[in-house]
């Protein structure tokens, strides 16, 4: 069953190999609604640690020239945040291990002068000058401001199974591991993005909250996500239920495990695994990704003993953004890593019965988290 809350998965992982050799990072995103016009807002707030055993007070910043010059990793907390739409935007703003405090305990918190994260909630301010963005393009950023303060409330876990638990952990067997403790996640509060504000209420914001860790990542890169879902059939509201796709080609011991994606729908109550790593359940998975000149398309077919599910999604390049992270040795090797929110889809859900497959739901799908890339050749 997956859909089992573990917090320990949520703490910070960088310890042994990995306090030199490693990043974590928090990931969530939501809708916000603005207060004078009504209209929606896609958001996305991150906390990314990296290489801790390298820490000074100031952050060192691996695609500052001078820092590639001496091979110095990078080693700081980023504060990642912004939102899609043609008015997109990503805020990067980065602090040193001697500015910030991190819980090493259960459960995880991240405090600094400007930002805070924890299981309950998030809090935080980034106002970058374009003057100052135009100095300092390590920032991978863009300018503006955003200030954001929400509590959190994490439902329906995505809890990937023994390929994260404790023992290959402390191994660090794989180079990128991943949990999800809210597939659908509640936020309740406001965002003001360079001077407009947002309400965010849990009974619209379609929240997601999830977690990846490890010492770089995977190529290609796959994520889909949606809990606003609405059947077609009976053209109800799917309330309570949600999807998540990710993976793409995980490594154990340096060793690629080719087009692998893990799944997961908690449809009504029910649940509905695709995780490779559950032999017995005789998983497996196709998807491609391909590009028009106005959007992008995700297409992932996935199979179990018991069910099929489908899931095709849509996302107009004009909404989404080419987000930016360098890895703990430096390099920035995802440079075309498309990442949007408004993707829409469409979910077919079949139960395999007699040899045969019935229809047990054909599903609308916005409000959809997405991201595709690989590594540049």
């Amino acid at each position: 069953m997956f859909s089992k809350s573990d917090i320990n998965r949520n703490k910070c992982m960088l310890f042994s190999g990995l306090a030199f050799n490693g990043y974590d990072w928090w990931w969530h995103s939501f809708t916000g609604i603005n207060e004078k016009t009504g209209e929606e807002k896609g958001f996305f707030i991150e906390y990314y640690l990296v290489n801790p055993g390298f820490g000074r007070k100031e952050p060192v910043l691996g695609q500052l020239l001078d820092n590639k010059r001496k091979n110095l990793k990078p080693s700081y907390l980023m504060v990642k945040a912004g939102c899609w739409g043609e008015d997109s935007l990503q805020l990067n703003k980065f602090y040193g291990w001697g500015e910030i405090a991190v819980s090493r305990s259960v459960p995880y918190s991240i405090n600094c002068k400007d930002c805070f994260a924890s299981e309950n909630s998030i809090t935080g301010m980034i106002s970058i000058s374009k003057e100052d963005n135009d100095k300092h393009p390590e920032y991978m950023s863009d300018a503006g401001t955003m200030y954001w303060n929400l509590k959190v409330s994490k439902n329906n876990p995505f809890n990937v199974g023994y390929g994260a638990n404790r023992l290959f952990r402390d191994l660090e067997a794989f180079e990128m591991y991943w949990h999800v403790e809210g597939m659908r996640t509640l936020y309740e509060g406001e965002v003001i993005c360079n001077g407009v504000k947002y309400k965010v209420s849990p009974n619209n914001c379609y929240g997601y909250a999830d977690k990846n860790w490890g010492r770089s990542f995977t190529s290609p890169w796959v994520w889909l996500s949606s809990n606003n879902l609405t059947s077609r059939i009976t053209g109800r509201k799917l309330k309570g239920s949600a999807f998540d796709i990710g993976g793409g080609c995980p490594k154990v011991y340096m060793l690629p495990l080719k087009r692998k994606l893990l799944g997961a729908f908690y449809y009504r109550g029910e649940e509905y695994e695709y995780n490779f790593s559950k032999f017995w359940d005789k998983v497996h998975t196709r998807f491609r990704f391909y590009e028009t000149k106005d959007a992008v398309y995700w297409y992932v077919a996935q199979e179990n003993l018991d069910s099929v599910m489908i899931t095709k999604v849509r996302c107009l390049k004009k909404d989404m953004i080419f987000i930016n992270y360098e890895s703990p040795d430096g390099k920035k090797r995802h440079n075309k890593l498309w990442n949007g929110g408004n993707g829409v889809g469409r979910i077919k859900l079949y139960k395999k019965m007699g040899g045969k497959l019935k229809l047990i739901d054909d599903i609308t799908a916005k409000n959809v988290g997405c991201e595709y890339g690989e590594y540049d050749k």
